[in-house]
């Protein structure tokens, strides 16, 4: 008995020892995927990659094979060992070729390939943006679906694709905008700019593609990287340029850094706990708040769901810039969209807009910065130091106090005077000429489906914005004033981009004759824009009544209020535009003297208009309601 009990306990201890040991031998290493999959030789900086696997929290990295101008440098693992970075260090003499790594923990190895790749020629890509251009917002969900193989790949949901439901996917894809280039070259378009085309969770309806969960892939309802770069390739033959909608405060809410991030500081919270969002910039532009009232707008999460990123996470400020430079890269796109600018650290834009201009000098990034006071969207235009020291690096931001005034002067029937109030607060920006302007975009109710809108009232509004300092933007679709009101109406599909659509609005015959009525306004338009250097480039003349807030100024008449006239000159060309917001037909009379147009002699009717005159120092037109008509001054 005292022997069975013996062996039993010898056993039992055996078996014990076996199965600590068990417990104690490292897993082999996994590895599920390397970010970015990819890199160019001579793109700098050096690539730091994040490996996602399994068992890699003490491992260790090597060339499998000795490669010439490249070295592992720093390497670190998230203690839970789901996420690993590798340093490499690319040297001028490193060659294109393909780089074999191996990684080794508890015994086991694992090898991964990384591509090495030799730039393509940058002559025709990342030209940026000037005054000469036109850009075109399109959510390739809603424009034309040109694949119809795509609309419910591999591991959707049934119901995710669905054009009956506002919130599906509807089909829209990369190869339909490449289908439609030609008439966004017809209707004078030389940018687009698309929202989010990368990987949304394919079970839920992220149509809008702002809830990304793999940031080095195209969703698969929109195509692949292959079809991206042949889009962007195709619209630069036809002088179209493309901008990349970049997003860096959060990602989507099934991002699998939401359970486990690469580093400790890589998300600001856990979906656990977090702080709620603030929709409120104040706090960042006032030299007098504090960090706390700062606080809820740099690390709330987005509708209390969207996993926010701490920017400021070095490894993870190195990861967002390497993104951006691969996906330029990929596709020779022309610049970047910075979606929620301000909820990111200014220190980050900084640094990022230092490392990316280094890469691509020629490129351009327009900030949004969602706010009608400009004293508040100012403060986000790169070009100087705001007083925390610090300039963001942006090219520009979205005008969003023009789209403001423009829909409460247009269709609300504010005093015409507000615009002139408007553009005196111009000097608060580094650079108002670079201002991106639009009077609608994805985020608003089309201006068509605000209460009181009318075609007439749209053309006046497409008027002001093709003449205004700036660079214009417009919405896909409000070109042939399609309705909508809030989101998701707002985004209804393009017709004529869909299998069993009943009309083409692509072309004439299918367009309505409201819609035929706005085009053919806006093709003059843009016709205008390009004959005339001074609306695009031209330095702009207030010439209409002072703004009703001049200090002792008698009150303006209602005639005087509802005006608003200004001139652009560029050399020996200039342009007026006078704008009516009266409900009847007025006379405007202007004051040319001790205004740089008092050298006028003779107005010519370009738009709206058959005529007015020029006496001592005085013209005057006459002008329909609730219209904007535009001349050439000699």
């Amino acid at each position: 008995m005292h022997r069975k009990n013996g062996f039993c306990s010898s056993a039992l201890l055996t078996a014990s020892i076996v199965l600590i040991s068990c417990c104690f031998v490292a897993a082999a290493p996994t590895i599920n995927k390397v970010e970015p999959p990819n890199w160019w030789v001579g793109l700098q900086p050096s690539p730091t990659l994040l490996l996602s696997g399994d068992g890699l929290a003490n491992a260790t990295v090597r060339l499998s094979s000795d490669y010439p101008g490249v070295r592992i440098g720093h390497v670190q693992a998230q203690p839970e060992g789901k996420y690993l970075f590798v340093s490499l260090e690319l040297a001028k003499q490193a060659r294109p070729g393909i780089v074999s790594i191996q990684v080794s923990a508890g015994g086991s190895t694992t090898k991964f390939q990384f591509p090495l790749l030799e730039r393509r020629d940058t002559k025709d890509r990342f030209k940026g943006l000037s005054r000469d251009d036109v850009m075109y917002l399109i959510m390739p969900d809603r424009f034309a679906d040109g694949d119809s193989t795509n609309n419910m790949p591999s591991g959707a949901t049934a119901g995710t694709y669905d054009r009956a439901q506002a919130k599906g996917y509807h089909g829209g894809d990369l190869k339909g905008i490449r289908d439609r280039l030609p008439y966004l070259k017809e209707m004078g378009i030389t940018a687009i700019w698309l929202t989010p085309i990368w990987a949304n969770d394919v079970q839920v309806s992220d149509y809008h593609g702002y809830h990304p969960v793999d940031f080095y892939a195209v969703d698969p309802h929109m195509g692949t990287v292959r079809e991206y770069r042949d889009m962007v390739d195709e619209a630069h033959r036809l002088g179209i340029k493309v901008f990349i909608d970049y997003v860096v405060n959060h990602t989507g809410p099934t991002h699998p850094w939401g359970q486990s991030a690469p580093t400790a500081t890589w998300l600001h919270g856990t979906p656990q706990k977090h702080l709620q969002p603030k929709y409120d910039f104040w706090p960042l532009v006032d030299p007098h708040s504090t960090a706390r009232d700062k606080r809820n707008v740099l690390e709330g999460w987005f509708a209390d769901k969207l996993p926010d990123l701490n920017v400021d996470d070095p490894l993870l400020a190195q990861y967002l810039l390497q993104n951006a430079e691969w996906w330029m890269e990929s596709s020779g796109a022309d610049g970047l969209r910075l979606d929620t600018f301000p909820y990111s650290s200014r220190k980050f834009w900084s640094g990022f807009h230092q490392g990316f201009f280094k890469a691509y000098p020629n490129s351009f990034t327009i900030g949004e910065a969602w706010n009608s006071n400009p004293a508040i969207t100012s403060f986000f235009q790169g070009g100087r130091k705001q007083w925390d020291g610090i300039d963001t690096g942006s090219s520009t931001v979205f005008d969003f106090p023009f789209f403001s005034t423009v829909r409460d002067v247009v269709l609300r029937e504010a005093p015409a005077t507000k615009l002139a109030e408007l553009f005196q607060h111009d000097a608060l920006y580094p650079n108002s000429e670079l201002l991106v302007t639009f009077i609608g975009n994805h985020d608003t109710r089309r201006f068509i489906g605000e209460e009181g809108a009318t075609p007439e009232k749209l053309k006046a509004a497409l008027s002001l914005l093709m003449t205004v300092r700036g660079i214009p933007q417009i919405y896909a679709g409000d070109e042939i004033a399609m309705a909508g009101g809030d989101d998701p109406d707002n985004r209804r599909d393009f017709p004529g981009g869909f299998r069993g659509d009943q009309r083409d609005a692509f072309t004439t015959a299918g367009r309505t004759t409201q819609e035929q009525g706005v085009y053919s306004h806006w093709i003059k338009l843009v016709q205008l824009r390009r004959e005339h250097p001074a609306l695009r480039e031209g330095k702009q003349w207030l010439l209409s009544s002072r703004p009703p807030d001049s200090v002792g100024a008698p009150a303006l008449s209602h005639a005087e209020s509802s005006q608003f006239a200004f001139a652009r000159e560029s050399g020996n060309d200039r342009v007026l535009v006078v704008f009516n917001n009266s409900k009847e037909s007025q006379k405007i009379r202007l004051d040319l003297h001790d205004t740089p147009m008092e050298t006028v002699r003779d107005i010519v009717p370009l738009l709206g208009s058959t005529g007015g005159k020029v006496e001592s120092g005085f013209m005057e037109v006459e002008v329909p309601p609730l219209a904007v008509e535009i001349y050439a001054m000699k």
